[in-house]
């Protein structure tokens, strides 16, 4: 019978000592959409992965991963979902053939059931003739790649992807996020957890922000966009642009925010700050329409978080 919620989080809550870490957070994921969980260092976003995987112990609430109650029955649940970890642990003494092997194994599969789908998971990760190359050979995209394919062997019903493309250059994030659009387009369903919010707007149906343990938002990038965000932003950079922000900025910005040496200007209408700006040739601007990363700086803050 088709998953009406692929996983159901009610009221979670999770601390250690006199800290919590979640603190009553609710979330669903449907078929085949991509739900991002955003947030900060410490936000609680691994924690609140470890309770759906049935890795940790939750202090309260209630999980239903794949139509099984967990922790109770985490173990069925985790044979029907691939997770990417934040970090590869592929087996540094196995080739890529043979990692997806023995991973293969963990589900109880026949070792030429397994066999047979090598070469199409290799194709998918781009890694197509690699199947005999020792692990540490390859390049930091390729394993990660690898364990994008390795995570499939069990043909999951969720991926759980724990930022998947931190790390790589520009080429190998965007053959990733084309694949991970493959598969959405086949109807796999996707959690995502990522500090890049391109990628969230990008691939994201709906999205949570989380911070300090809450979901302070839920929605769709756009629809958090349009509602949090003027629709124009003028970044004004120079070693001028703090003073000429708190001097001037108020006349044409609705909202304006200094970070260093950069004013953060958001309006409604940005041809008059423009032209006002291209007098001042001592500061320099860049024009661009908001973004998911302005909402995100919105709710949680500029501040850097340890």
């Amino acid at each position: 019978m088709p998953l009406n919620s692929v996983l159901r989080v009610e009221e979670l809550r999770k601390s250690y000592g006199n800290h919590e870490v979640v603190a009553g957070i609710s979330f669903e994921l449907r078929p085949g959409e991509c739900f991002g969980l955003l947030g900060p260092n410490g936000a609680g976003k691994t924690t609140t992965l470890r309770c759906c995987l049935g890795l940790t112990a939750p202090g309260g609430g209630r999980i239903e991963l794949v139509g099984e109650p967990v922790p109770v029955r985490a173990r069925q649940a985790r044979a029907r979902v691939g997770v990417v970890p934040q970090l590869d642990n592929l087996d540094p003494d196995f080739t890529c053939a043979e990692n997806l092997l023995v991973y293969g194994r963990y589900f109880g599969f026949r070792d030429e059931d397994i066999r047979a789908q090598i070469p199409r998971l290799m194709e998918f990760a781009g890694l197509a003739g690699k199947e005999n190359a020792d692990i540490k050979t390859l390049s930091g995209g390729m394993k990660r790649r690898l364990t994008l394919a390795r995570a499939l062997v069990n043909d999951p019903d969720l991926l759980i992807l724990d930022e998947p493309t931190t790390g790589l250059d520009p080429q190998a994030r965007h053959l990733i996020w084309e694949r991970l659009k493959r598969l959405l387009a086949e109807g796999k369903t996707i959690l995502l957890t990522t500090h890049f919010m391109d990628e969230a707007e990008r691939l994201c149906h709906r999205l949570a922000v989380m911070d300090a343990g809450r979901i302070i938002r839920q929605g769709t990038p756009q629809g958090l966009i349009g509602e949090f965000i003027e629709p124009h932003v003028v970044e004004v950079f120079g070693e001028d642009a703090p003073g000429w922000a708190e001097a001037e900025a108020g006349q044409f910005a609705r909202r304006c925010e200094v970070s260093g040496e950069t004013a953060f200007c958001y309006v409604e209408d940005a041809r008059p700050l423009l032209d006002h700006l291209a007098e001042r040739p001592q500061l320099r601007t860049l024009h661009r329409p908001a973004n998911l990363e302005d909402v995100f700086l919105k709710l949680t803050g500029r501040e850097l978080r340890d």
